[in-house]
């Protein structure tokens, strides 16, 4: 009886680190990070998120194209805060364009915190999927290292969001917030100062 080959599958890693300072409010950082819903939106495209109950969201990847196949992954997110402290990861993902794929596993796991300083953040993605039929004449390490390339792209990109449209998001409710602190303290300002004429 002939031995069956067993065909390992492939594997695919990134990490990103973020060290981000931040100059103005940094003492509101902790709270910020608090607003579950707000964060995650910032974080990633709110066009390709649903939530779908407290803690719990569905992101839609955008389409990544790998040699001749285009791939969608959907993956499905865990979010819970901390205090001062942010944490997602995946439950389970699903591949749209690959057909039926054996042995596809996704693992995501990022935290993002905050510091006397400003942001700090650490974020692992690793994936093991079986080598598609499409893709079975290209050889192994020039998969893994295409697969590896596409995964730091998308850790890369979430790093830049945080930067830029996290940091935007943040002043912005760092402003909202003030604006209603100072009301609240004029109204109760004006209440105290009719009760002493009273």
């Amino acid at each position: 009886m002939p031995c069956r080959e067993m065909v390992m599958p492939l594997t695919f890693s990134a990490g990103q680190r973020l060290d981000l300072p931040v100059d103005r409010n940094q003492q509101h950082l902790a709270a910020y990070l608090q607003q579950e819903e707000r964060v995650v939106e910032a974080l990633l495209d709110a066009r390709q998120l649903t939530k779908m109950r407290a803690g719990t969201y569905r992101y839609t990847v955008t389409t990544l194209q790998v040699f001749q196949l285009q791939v969608k992954p959907v993956v499905s997110l865990e979010v819970c805060t901390d205090q001062g402290s942010l944490h997602m990861r995946a439950l389970d993902c699903e591949l749209e364009g690959l057909g039926i794929v054996q042995d596809f596993s996704l693992t995501l796991d990022a935290t993002l915190s905050c510091d006397a300083h400003g942001l700090s953040g650490d974020a692992r993605l690793d994936v093991q999927v079986s080598q598609p039929p499409l893709l079975k004449l290209i050889p192994r390490k020039v998969l893994e290292k295409t697969g590896e390339s596409i995964l730091g792209g998308i850790l890369l990109g979430i790093k830049t969001r945080v930067g830029q449209q996290l940091m935007t998001d943040f002043r912005a409710w760092v402003k909202t917030e003030l604006s209603a602190e100072s009301s609240q303290q004029t109204s109760e300002k004006c209440v105290t100062v009719q009760n002493r004429r009273a």
